[in-house]
């Protein structure tokens, strides 16, 4: 049975595409106004205003509003979840691949 985890999938959804994943990398450095993460890219405001609430929704940021800047930070709890499923997914993996080699080895 498929364990379906809406908060996992959407930040993999979120995770998917290069400006979501540079825009997370930048953030990983601290604190950083919405102007500021749309610099790096040739894309219009409205783009970069899309990917930011796709990050928001998927809960990898959060927004803060100060005077008329809109700053944003990395949402370190969603990265941690989806870390945790890679860590199970790699062990789970591992495990298989151990088994299968024991196989191989015992039936030439």
């Amino acid at each position: 049975m498929v364990n379906h985890n809406r908060p996992l999938d959407l930040a993999f959804g979120a995770f998917s595409h290069p400006i979501r994943r540079g825009i997370l990398s930048r953030l990983a450095a601290g604190e950083a106004a919405v102007a500021d993460l749309a610099r790096p890219y040739r894309v219009s405001a409205p783009a970069i205003s899309r990917h930011l609430r796709i990050l928001e929704r998927a809960g990898l940021l959060s927004r803060r509003k100060q005077g008329r800047e809109h700053r944003l930070r990395l949402e370190h709890r969603r990265m941690e979840e989806a870390q945790r499923w890679l860590d199970e997914q790699h062990a789970l993996w591992n495990q298989r691949l151990d088994r299968l080699e024991k196989y191989l080895k015992e039936n030439p």
